[in-house]
């Protein structure tokens, strides 16, 4: 009897969520509709690209001829973003000759945001026009091979976040129900992305980031299991903003820094401030490989 009574219990809950997950898809285009006004409303470009610059990365928007410059808390929609070394602004402007929209600070899931905000400004940039996204983060080194300070070019990721954007009723006008990940970043940026490190002399390698919900770095135990999965790189971003891109059509180059590397059997500690230190002084690094890219974006689509 006391088994029934709980069952009772569960159903009016379960069906509580499926209805708030309802509500929130059902209103995502119209969000997408404010947000995408208010941005127009300060800025009248239409980007090709999306850069969002993960931790200690900010500094490439002194790069970027800023036509317009918008903090977060104007945006319609927008999380808060709390993280060390996230500015929490969107600069719109050019880059290499490439209209481009740039998140200075992204949205995390360990800061308490639900993964539908999380990813709400990569469905804003899609929906102002990119077709290419440049998802940078700094990370953890699984691989004995890496060093701090190298780049690492993401040719596939394992999603270790308890979440996924997806997950809820779909909206067909913004993607199918089950996109395909098969190739989740594009193959010719990858390559195009490789090519430019090695022409400035900078280390960079091919590997898989694996994503984990944080805020905690890993154990001794999770960085044996990482290395065990065929992580390359561990950190907390990039995959839920690379899934909804895919689920949008839209081309994906991911870069990480690499801002520490493990070894399980005599670990280090690790905290914040050393890894936005590492970050900063990559930075230059990552700052060529992108400007490379868009230099390549800009000849491609002059030449249309």
């Amino acid at each position: 009897m006391r088994a029934a009574r709980l069952c009772r219990r569960r159903v009016p809950q379960a069906r509580e969520i499926a209805l708030v997950g309802s509500y929130n898809i059902h209103q995502l285009s119209k969000q997408m509709t404010e947000a995408v006004d208010f941005i127009r409303q300060q800025w009248n470009g239409t980007p090709c690209a999306g850069l969002v610059l993960g931790s200690g990365l900010g500094k490439l928007c002194d790069a970027i001829e800023i036509e317009a410059a918008i903090d977060y808390s104007t945006i319609p929609h927008f999380a808060r973003t709390t993280a060390m070394g996230h500015v929490g602004r969107l600069v719109c402007g050019n880059l290499e000759g490439v209209p481009v929209i740039a998140m200075n600070g992204r949205f995390h899931f360990y800061e308490g945001h639900a993964m539908r905000q999380v990813t709400f400004p990569m469905r804003l940039m899609g929906a102002l026009g990119i077709d290419l996204a440049i998802v940078t983060n700094a990370a953890g080194g699984v691989n004995r091979q890496y060093a701090t300070g190298d780049v690492v070019v993401i040719e596939d990721h394992i999603n270790l976040m308890c979440g996924n954007p997806l997950t809820g009723t779909n909206d067909d006008s913004l993607g199918p129900r089950f996109p395909d990940m098969s190739q989740p970043y594009d193959l010719v940026l990858m390559a195009r992305a490789l090519t430019i490190a090695r022409l400035h002399h900078i280390i960079a390698h091919r590997g898989v980031y694996a994503a984990v919900a944080g805020p905690n770095y890993e154990t001794r135990a999770e960085y044996r299991l990482l290395r065990r999965l065929g992580a390359d790189v561990v950190g907390m971003s990039t995959v839920p903003e690379a899934i909804v891109a895919a689920h949008a059509g839209i081309r994906v180059l991911g870069l990480s820094t690499v801002t520490n590397v493990s070894n399980p059997d005599a670990l280090k500690p690790t905290d914040g401030e050393s890894v936005l230190d590492a970050s900063r002084l990559a930075e230059p690094r990552v700052r060529k490989i992108i400007c490379g890219i868009l230099e390549k974006e800009a000849n491609r689509l002059a030449s249309e």
